[in-house]
């Protein structure tokens, strides 16, 4: 049974974790199990978050750099001169000419790892003879099923030569 209670000024929430998983497989949140749902309803195959991309790579930062820890507390040090590691995304689901990223409430740093992933796969791709590539972003569960009927027309058309 779930309950909340204040902790300082904080309300924390204590209780039963919610269950997103579906045919095994263990989703991080309702809107994913939902699309995955649709998309095997539709008889759709996909993988989910099977590839991760590596959307900016680490490099050597040789600079001091004075700072505090990432939490803001503790004293300034010399942070700088050391390895910085690469940036990585990884994609909710992943079809044949397609890339679904279902993303309900995204937190501050998403909108930048997206576009990073969109840059990424303009460089990568470009405009380069390749099978069509499209990718979707859907926020509710009507955009999922919006996606799904997208990717089934795309079929079609892939089927009739379109």
């Amino acid at each position: 049974m779930a309950y909340k209670r204040r902790k300082g000024k904080n309300i924390v929430t204590r209780g039963k974790k919610k269950d997103f998983s579906f045919k095994g497989i263990a989703y991080k949140s309702g809107l994913e199990k939902n699309m995955a749902m649709l998309l095997d309803a539709a008889g759709i195959p996909f993988e989910y978050e099977s590839k991760t991309f590596e959307v900016l790579e680490g490099f050597k930062f040789d600079f001091d750099c004075y700072e505090r820890q990432s939490n803001g507390k503790g004293d300034m040090i010399n942070r700088g001169r050391k390895k910085v590691q690469p940036i990585k995304y990884t994609p909710d689901f992943i079809g044949e000419g397609f890339i679904i990223e279902t993303k309900g409430y995204a937190n501050e740093t998403f909108p930048l790892r997206w576009k990073m992933f969109k840059k990424m796969l303009t460089d990568k791709i470009g405009n380069r003879n390749h099978s069509p590539l499209v990718i979707y972003k859907p926020q509710k569960i009507s955009e999922c099923e919006e996606v799904v009927k997208l990717i089934l027309k795309q079929n079609e058309q892939k089927a009739s030569g379109k």
